[in-house]
């Protein structure tokens, strides 16, 4: 829709919707409506015609029926950390989820039901005071929706699967208004959907995980390299992933010591990279276990020891503030070659601004232990994630950043021939259905027929977006 459509929405038709909400709507002009339209992604500028900050079900209910009926482009706010900046559009409506943002633990049944608007943060500090957790990612303001909805990495991945393998259930509003629940026995392929397209579906307004045993204390290596080392370190670690255990999170990540007190000023800027492994059983255990890690190399810093989950879970918020420059890629790839590692460190090498980071993410392990049709999350036998996550701060590297990051992905992806990406980390989506359809693999074509029963006029549809059929 365009703006001066958006604009020609009838004044009194806006205050009927409004006055029987729960919530509010921002429109333009609006003293709070710059900062509820700015997301995390400061590339993203986007000025939507109507904000529905949502209090409840009902409120989702009357935005997603409001912006059927006039047409409206739809984009739901969850975190607001997508890279893509799909929780925004010009001209169209948000239906904001932040102020849904609780979260009940019941212990004895080890399951949480989280709200749609609500962060890992949230999740962690009710679940870690009974010593349990839900795998997600590794930065705390990071929305649950959001990075479940597609996938859901973090450091639990290998023990206890991506974020949507622990789903029990969902309330989700379809693009018919109408509340559903989606679960293996209610809804069942609605629910199949949800875990890997859900954006395409629907407005989750809750979700309901199973937890696990976690913390409250974790052991985790942390050793810094030079990229000297890396070389050898990569394949050190190649070899240690081959035989470790489901309780390690291992990633390779390559970096420039940052800019701040934590780290001694005659590091900062110098090329790293970091071995970061978290032990999710028995610190004493991991510390043991992990010694070896230690000895790859002669570290330039260690940053191992243990640390309260919850902590080590916040621990990379501050590098990726509100308001930085972000455009992410990815690759799944299959076994690590020597050739696919070298090809790591020379772009870790080559990456075109120190804030940028360069992860090579183990998967494997329970991730893999699911058939790759139970779920819409098809890239099951997927043995490694290569993501270039590339941050900047200086609005003037903008073009440089996005160029490197473009050329370096389809480099790679020439070189190792895959066209798999993680739907998470996708920059903008610009390769859109090739990108989708090489993503979903076989389960394609089921994902449109379900995108044809519950969302035909593909209301839905930013996101990796799925069409029905015509």
């Amino acid at each position: 829709m365009s703006a001066e459509v958006a604009a020609s929405i009838d004044a009194e038709r806006i205050q009927q919707f409004a006055a029987g909400l729960r919530g509010g709507v921002l429109q333009p002009g609006d003293a709070a409506y710059d900062e509820a339209r700015a997301v995390r992604n400061g590339l993203i500028d986007r000025r939507p015609a109507l904000i529905v900050q949502c209090r409840g079900t009902a409120d989702v209910v009357d935005a997603v029926g409001f912006a059927r009926a006039l047409g409206l482009l739809v984009s739901i706010r969850g975190g607001a950390h997508n890279v893509a900046g799909n929780a925004v559009n010009d001209g169209g409506i948000v239906i904001d989820l932040s102020e849904m943002h609780s979260v009940h633990v019941d212990p004895e049944r080890r399951v949480a039901r989280v709200q749609g608007g609500a962060t890992w943060g949230d999740v962690d500090r009710e679940t870690q005071l009974w010593g349990l957790a839900a795998p997600g990612g590794q930065v705390s303001t990071t929305g649950v929706a959001g990075l479940t909805l597609h996938g859901g990495l973090g450091s639990l991945h290998r023990k206890y699967g991506l974020a949507l393998d622990s789903l029990r259930s969902v309330e989700i509003v379809t693009a018919d208004g109408q509340v559903r629940t989606a679960s293996e026995s209610v809804n069942p392929e609605l629910f199949w959907a949800v875990r890997g397209a859900g954006s395409n579906f629907g407005v989750v307004t809750s979700f309901e995980f199973a937890l696990h045993p976690v913390g409250p204390e974790i052991y985790q290596a942390a050793p810094i390299f030079s990229l000297d080392d890396a070389p050898a370190v990569l394949r050190k670690y190649r070899d240690f992933c081959a035989t470790a255990p489901d309780e390690f999170g291992p990633q390779a990540m390559f970096w420039s010591v940052p800019a701040v007190d934590d780290f001694p000023a005659e590091l900062h800027g110098m090329p790293i990279m970091v071995v970061l492994v978290v032990y999710s059983g028995d610190p004493d255990e991991g510390e043991r276990l992990l010694a070896p890690v230690l000895d790859w190399a002669t570290p330039i810093l260690d940053l191992s020891g243990r640390a309260p989950w919850a902590v080590a879970q916040s621990s990379f918020d501050a590098f990726f503030p509100s308001g930085g420059y972000y455009y992410w890629k990815s690759l799944l790839v299959g076994e690590p070659s020597d050739d696919l590692l070298d090809a790591v460190v020379e772009v870790a090498a080559d990456r075109p601004s120190p804030d940028a980071i360069v992860n090579f993410w183990q998967l494997g392990g329970q991730i893999g232990r699911v058939a790759p049709d139970a779920t819409a999350f098809a890239q099951r036998d997927a043995k490694y994630l290569l993501s270039l996550d590339t941050s900047w701060f200086d609005p003037d590297a903008t073009e440089r950043c996005i160029d490197w990051t473009r050329r370096t992905w389809a480099a790679m992806q020439e070189r190792f021939a895959t066209d798999r990406a993680y739907l998470n980390f996708v920059g903008f989506g610009e390769e859109k259905e090739a990108l989708v359809r090489a993503s979903y693999g076989a389960n394609y074509d089921r994902l449109v027929a379900a995108k044809t029963t519950y969302d035909p006029g593909n209301l839905f549809r930013m996101n990796n977006n799925i069409p029905p059929r015509g």
